[in-house]
């Protein structure tokens, strides 16, 4: 779609391949190159995160970077190919609420995410905003979550698969808000956001930036954002926990993430150079135009943070019985 790639185009110098030129560092790493997974489709936030650290990645190691996308099954096609790539750190992935908190919804996968994924470090966090199709005769929450209780299940939602971070978000407002909502998941944000625009689907909840420039054109009524807070993008929508849903807060993270045999000293240092890199002053712009708040830190404070968002999020699977289908 044509905003995904004016988005990529202002965002991105390259199609996924990024060529380090410190070669005064090609010591420290005992790999050749670098790549990242993104486990969903290119054109969504975690796609962009990416390729946003790719380059200086690049720059920083000396070694060529790769942003390989390999979406399928709520984003777990990439976590496999992650942990059954070689532990030597070469192999990294652009982690979501999939491979880091919600996979008790699955009854059986390739691979453990809780043991045999390992966080380098906390990217970024951004919020979501609830978008339902023009069509809708809605024009606020209150009139929405009267349309759905008055038709269970008859609007539909798409997401980037099964316990990727916005479907997370649909599912915990289905469950506070007791409203009946059909699935349909897709293989990334960018299917999923054709899917409604098309009228395909009814609504959805996105991330600010990607759902933008479809709001102010007119293509995408917004309804409600995610975080307890009104966003700075859309000042003018009030948070869902305001107006119909109280309590309700889902605000997205991502993270930098590997298989965890990677040794200890090689975890390290990546988390020391991309910790670096997402606090440099020459890239607080480009977090900003994609409406992110950088994050950043440890591998100790983003495995906390997953163990906070685990516990969360297994107990709403388990109220909710969400199930991956």
């Amino acid at each position: 779609m044509m905003c995904y790639q004016r988005l990529l185009s202002v965002l991105l110098m390259s199609v996924g391949v990024y060529c380090g030129t410190a070669a005064a560092q090609t010591g420290e790493y005992p790999v050749k190159q670098f790549r990242i997974v993104v486990p969903y489709a290119a054109g969504g936030i975690a796609d962009v995160l990416a390729r946003i650290l790719a380059q200086p990645l690049s720059a920083a190691s000396g070694r060529q970077v790769i942003v390989d996308n390999r979406p399928g099954s709520g984003g777990h096609v990439g976590g496999s190919v992650v942990t059954t790539s070689p532990a030597d750190g070469g192999t990294l992935m652009l982690g979501t609420i999939a491979h880091n908190a919600a996979y008790s919804m699955y009854s059986k996968l390739a691979y453990d995410p809780a043991k045999d994924i390992k966080p380098v470090i906390l990217v970024a966090e951004s919020a979501g905003v609830l978008v339902v199709h023009p069509s809708l005769p809605v024009k606020s929450l209150k009139e929405f979550l009267a349309l759905a209780r008055s038709q269970p299940r008859a609007l539909a939602y798409g997401s980037a698969g099964h316990g990727s971070a916005l479907h997370m978000a649909a599912e915990l407002f289905k469950f506070m808000a007791k409203v009946d909502l059909q699935h349909v998941p897709y293989k990334g944000s960018a299917p999923a956001m054709t899917a409604l625009i098309s009228g395909e689907t009814q609504l959805t909840f996105e991330n600010i930036v990607t759902a933008l420039p479809y709001v102010r054109s007119g293509r995408l009524r917004p309804l409600g954002v995610t975080s307890p807070t009104r966003n700075a993008s859309l000042p003018d929508i009030p948070p869902i926990s305001e107006v119909g849903v109280p309590g309700y807060e889902s605000v997205p993270y991502y993270t930098v993430s590997l298989a965890s045999g990677v040794p200890a000293d090689i975890v390290r240092r990546l988390a020391a150079d991309l910790d670096r890199i997402i606090r440099a002053q020459d890239l607080q712009s480009r977090w900003a135009s994609i409406g992110v708040t950088p994050l950043g830190g440890t591998a100790e404070e983003a495995a906390k943070r997953n163990a906070v968002e685990t516990e969360r999020w297994s107990k709403v699977i388990k109220a909710a019985n969400i199930r991956a289908q």
